[in-house]
């Protein structure tokens, strides 16, 4: 069933419900949004994300595409030339390849090729990530790859306040990858029906510490926390950041706390080779080098493929790998 949010009282949505709040909102703001997808109309997505909105809005403004990402991708190229902004929604995150060259080679570049005479307000949402047992091509961390393209805003969401708060990214001239944590899309929180969007490129401190930051983004935020949780009770105050775009990096946010606790590790499921903490690391070892008490840890995903589900939690990180990263600050 399709859920109706009232501009009244804060409530409680799942995160997925939460985006789908936040894109009924976008609908109604803008006659000129327009979502396209694999199944997203009637089926409502895989994840029922879209649940209801071609009901309430039409097929004209709901689009149920074939199943060709490239396709997607280059209609949504045409409608933003045409004054549109098209939200795409990739079906699972591996499934973006093959709209791969239409996203670097276009997307990304047609403003800047234009001197800004052609805008590309294009959405393009992801779920991505694993922790759902999927099968192959369905559990990929494709962002550090968009990151690195000039063009292009990057950003993921880590709970429901943000997913439908930073879903209006939509209304930004600027092309927006929106990666949505999809093991994450069930976990709970109180949204705001009237909220205004978030700043979309400023990190968050969720949990204030003293002796180590933790960095985090997208679905490892939580696994963040609960590392946070038991460190307190061993004694040892983490500060966990909640990184939330990707590209580009707020490290003001970052480089204040680590001036504070002279101690980071960053965490995501993406392999640690070449990785978003790659670059963090990079940044804060050049910005706080005489804050540091230690190097720079990283925690991510090994450098193979993504394993199958059966193996998948020997290669996402958890609380004790975090720990462990942690530790190794306090003994180097």
């Amino acid at each position: 069933m399709s859920t109706v949010i009232s501009a009244a009282a804060p409530t409680t949505l799942p995160l997925g419900k939460a985006l789908n709040a936040g894109l009924r909102r976008a609908l109604e703001n803008d006659p000129k949004v327009v979502l396209m997808g694999e199944d997203i109309g009637k089926l409502g997505g895989v994840f029922r994300i879209t649940d209801g909105l071609q009901k309430d809005f039409g097929p004209n403004r709901v689009i149920d595409t074939p199943l060709a990402e490239s396709g997607i991708i280059g209609t949504a190229v045409g409608l933003a030339m045409r004054g549109y902004r098209p939200v795409c929604e990739i079906q699972f995150d591996g499934f973006i390849y093959p709209g791969f060259d239409q996203i670097v080679s276009q997307v990304a570049k047609l403003h800047y090729r234009t001197s800004g005479n052609v805008k590309m307000p294009i959405t393009i949402r992801v779920p991505y990530g694993g922790g759902i047992g999927a099968i192959e091509h369905h559990s990929e961390s494709p962002e550090g790859y968009f990151a690195a393209t000039a063009g292009l805003r990057v950003v993921t969401c880590s709970t429901a306040a943000d997913a439908h708060t930073m879903i209006q990214a939509i209304a930004s001239d600027d092309p927006v990858l929106f990666f949505e944590p999809k093991r994450r899309y069930w976990e709970k929180g109180q949204i705001d029906p009237v909220a205004e969007a978030s700043p979309l490129h400023k990190a968050r401190v969720v949990v204030p510490g003293t002796d180590a930051t933790v960095v985090a983004y997208g679905p490892l935020v939580t696994t963040a926390l609960q590392a946070a949780k038991v460190a307190a009770g061993e004694g040892r105050s983490i500060e966990v950041i909640d990184l939330r775009s990707i590209s580009p990096l707020d490290v003001d946010t970052v480089a204040a706390s680590v001036q504070r606790t002279g101690r980071l590790v960053i965490t995501h499921e993406a392999p640690v080779f070449l990785g978003i903490g790659a670059e963090i690391a990079a940044r804060i070892s050049e910005r706080c080098f005489y804050h540091l008490e230690a190097p720079v840890a990283r925690v991510g995903g090994f450098t193979v493929p993504y394993p199958p589900a059966k193996l998948e939690e020997h290669f996402l990180p958890d609380v004790d790998r975090i720990l462990d990263a942690v530790d190794r600050t306090f003994t180097a």
